[in-house]
């Protein structure tokens, strides 16, 4: 005998869609949390005309379960509110069309910050989370919702920029001339020249805007030029020495032929890919809690490099609630290390743990086991900070890195299946990034409830 499989007998009672998940499934953990946040400035931003609009709780709630359970789109949301019956929970069995969710997240976004917060104080007074110490962070490159295929070079630009004005002036003559002869069957001369306008219009953009940055790059790089003379000066006069060696080189004004910018999005960048190669991306940053490995401060930069990156997060470190408590120690790799980043940290109260290189793997038994002499007394922000990567407490706490924001990155990655930013713009952008983190939180508090140590 097998088990009757019946799909047509009618329900005697209208169903609860609190029957439909079992106790403990995530998507009731995502609902509790929205529950508890505080959305008075999305419903404060509704005009409230014509038709009823759908709930900002439920919309909010279907985003938080869609980056967590890796459905990115509108359509997929769209799609999965009919075909998941965890989406059916989440959005209380409604279907918002794929419109009505992008227009959602496109305007809502800048509010964002304000619930990635919120949502930190929810883990703190329900004791998921202890008060803040330690902190690891790092940076990943994001792949960014263009192709590296769609850049345009500055020496490349004026090539085609030469080429087509050439082909507008033959085009102007011919439409001139009386005699048509001479015109190609099924050639439309105002249709080419309209054509040709309006590529030269998108490439004059490209160009202003290649220009722009490489005008900042002039004025940041003539800066550090300035001061290293400075520097020598100083040294010069104090040692009575000439320096050793050629001085520094003065930066270049004006575009490279090499400068780019990407047509899909201009405010993407080409950055190197941890595999080899280039790709269109953003370095998305993120500061993660080393005890829970929730992220707790994070920023979108167009830089390459990490070493600018010490700033802005201390800066959003510096910004979170006091009930949080308080940021003593931070983890980085060598990319962050300067003179400079150290001695921020030690201004802001901030124990620095960064590498001032790249560390050797396999170090030999009896290293890991030495530690290093005693500091001189009058050791500067540097020094000190050497000392301690040397210490075995040091070397203990440095490790945490490898075990926090490194695996973070990679389940963002590889479990959620968040790879590339579907939103263009670098403000847009960041915003996507810090609706990933808040649902990477939600997934890690939801283990984190579950686990024992917080039954």
């Amino acid at each position: 005998m097998f088990k009757q499989c019946d799909r047509e007998t009618v329900y005697l009672f209208p169903p609860s869609v609190q029957e439909w998940l079992p106790e403990g499934h995530l998507a009731r953990f995502v609902a509790e949390v929205v529950d508890q946040l505080n959305l008075e400035r999305l419903k404060a931003a509704y005009a409230g005309r014509g038709s009823e609009a759908y709930s900002p709780e439920m919309l909010t709630a279907l985003l938080f379960y869609g980056y967590a359970t890796g459905v990115f789109s509108s359509r997929q949301l769209e799609r999965s509110t009919y075909d998941s019956v965890a989406f059916r929970y989440v959005a209380a069995n409604s279907h918002p069309d794929h419109d009505t969710i992008a227009t959602f997240r496109r305007r809502f976004l800048p509010m964002l910050k304000e619930l990635f917060v919120q949502i930190l104080m929810i883990a703190t007074e329900t004791g998921i989370m202890k008060k803040l110490g330690t902190v690891s962070l790092d940076g990943t490159k994001m792949k960014a919702n263009a192709s590296k295929h769609k850049a345009l070079s500055y020496g490349h630009a004026c090539k085609i920029e030469n080429k087509l004005r050439v082909e507008v002036a033959e085009l102007m003559k011919k439409a001139e001339a009386a005699d048509k002869s001479d015109i190609p069957d099924g050639m439309s001369v105002p249709e080419e020249l309209e054509l040709r306008e309006k590529r030269l219009k998108v490439i004059a953009e490209a160009k202003a805007e290649i220009e722009r940055r490489a005008a900042e790059r002039y004025a940041m790089e003539q800066a550090e030029y300035e001061k290293k003379q400075a520097d020598c000066a100083a040294k010069e006069k104090k040692t009575g020495k000439k320096p050793r060696g050629k001085g520094p080189k003065p930066p270049a004004a004006g575009p490279a032929d090499k400068d780019q910018v990407n047509l899909t999005d201009e405010e993407s960048r080409i950055m190197p890919a941890s595999g080899g190669g280039f790709k269109q991306a953003y370095n998305a940053q993120a500061a993660v809690d080393t005890e829970t490995m929730l992220i707790v401060a994070t920023h979108v930069t167009q830089q390459t490099n990490d070493k600018q990156q010490i700033k802005p997060a201390l800066e959003a470190l510096a910004e979170l609630p006091e009930q949080l408590g308080e940021v003593k120690a931070i983890i980085a790799d060598s990319g962050y290390y300067s003179e400079s980043n150290v001695q921020e940290c030690e201004n802001e109260g901030i124990v620095p743990y960064i590498a001032v290189d790249r560390q050797s793997h396999n170090q030999p038994l009896w290293e890991r086991f030495i530690e290093p002499p005693p500091l001189p007394y009058n050791a500067d922000a540097v020094t000190r900070m050497k000392h301690r990567l040397k210490t075995a407490a040091g070397k203990a706490i440095y490790a945490l890195r490898k075990s926090t924001v490194e695996p973070t990155f990679g389940v963002i990655k590889a479990a959620m299946g968040f790879g590339q930013f579907l939103l263009r713009g670098f403000t847009a952008v960041n915003g996507e990034w810090d609706l990933v983190c808040i649902a990477w939180n939600i997934k890690r508090m939801y283990a984190l409830r579950k686990s024992p140590a917080n039954a």
